[in-house]
């Protein structure tokens, strides 16, 4: 890792990766901090079966180092390192990792977001082995079967109507008596006729050998425990962006994912947001990799105005 780059990629993710790629091919000296492993999020997933180009499925960690890969052929850098402060409205911006400070003309926020866990005994063992955070994403490897659905907003609301098309039965779980979700989920909910609702129910816990086969839970009014017997279950209760390093230095929408738009330009010149931590109505792989093209284009574009 040298003390200045052109361009400096926050997060080793699908966004990342392709952000970098971009840069590297439009001859830009680049830097990808990453803290755990390349693929981010994807990498933690066992099969992705919607990204165009993998055939039937691919791993997401083998993604992920393939697109590591893919962006160090054309010169991209690594450095596998925490991310401590930044400084974006310096210039250079001045990004403080565990390994030392670097320098760079422009800065690509892409550290993703990540879901909210419920806490229970087995649930981080037991995730790609019935426990899941996405249902676009797993869906379809619970073809035939009965899920649960855990949280009443609009994630939930979402994933049970995505599910329902997919599975012979589906547990809407919620801890309240009425969904928190938009009206506009609430018609398409009744219609489904294999969506079954449970109210008042505080998850307590998960049954589970090799793979999850219940859900345990306590009805708030009654008191009473149940089990509720489920191939799989979808937590569906928000996603967190990891944008507590950028707070006070650039504007959070509601929730703290950025606020850029298609073009990924931040409130501050020179940087720019791209991937899950972005303000977006759909993040998925293909969602984040259209924003790191996008963000590496329009840092090379604003470095040359310069």
């Amino acid at each position: 890792m040298k003390n200045q780059y052109d361009v400096a990629v926050i997060g080793g993710g699908p966004a990342g990766y392709t952000a970098a790629l971009y840069a590297a091919r439009a001859g830009l000296d680049v830097l990808v901090l990453e803290m755990l492993s390349p693929g981010g999020q994807m990498a933690t997933t066992p099969q992705v079966d919607n990204y165009p180009g993998v055939g039937l499925g691919a791993d997401g960690y083998t993604l992920g180092e393939s697109m590591q890969q893919n962006a160090e052929h054309f010169g991209a850098e690594t450095a596998f390192a925490e991310v401590t402060a930044l400084d974006l409205r310096a210039d250079p911006k001045i990004v403080t990792t565990s390994d030392g400070p670097v320098a760079a003309g422009a800065v690509i926020l892409a550290m993703g977001a990540s879901p909210r866990k419920l806490g229970l005994p087995g649930e981080e063992s037991h995730i790609g082995r019935g426990v899941s955070y996405c249902a676009t994403c797993d869906g379809m490897f619970y073809k035939g079967k009965t899920v649960a659905v855990l949280g009443g907003g609009n994630t939930a609301a979402a994933d049970a109507l995505v599910l329902a098309k997919l599975c012979e039965k589906v547990y809407l779980v919620h801890r309240r008596d009425t969904l928190r979700a938009d009206a506009s989920y609430l018609a398409p909910l009744k219609a489904a006729e294999n969506i079954e609702y449970v109210w008042n129910a505080q998850v307590t816990g998960l049954e589970a050998g090799d793979s999850v086969t219940g859900v345990q839970y306590t009805d708030k009014v009654s008191g009473a425990a149940h089990t509720l017997p489920v191939d799989g279950v979808f937590v569906a209760i928000g996603r967190a962006p990891n944008t507590a390093l950028l707070e006070g230095q650039l504007e959070l929408a509601p929730g703290g994912y950025v606020a850029a738009g298609e073009d990924t330009h931040t409130a501050l010149p020179g940087v720019f947001a791209a991937g899950d931590v972005r303000t977006k109505p759909l993040r998925q792989i293909v969602t984040a990799v259209a924003d790191g093209a996008v963000a590496a284009t329009e840092a090379a574009a604003w470095l040359r105005s310069r």
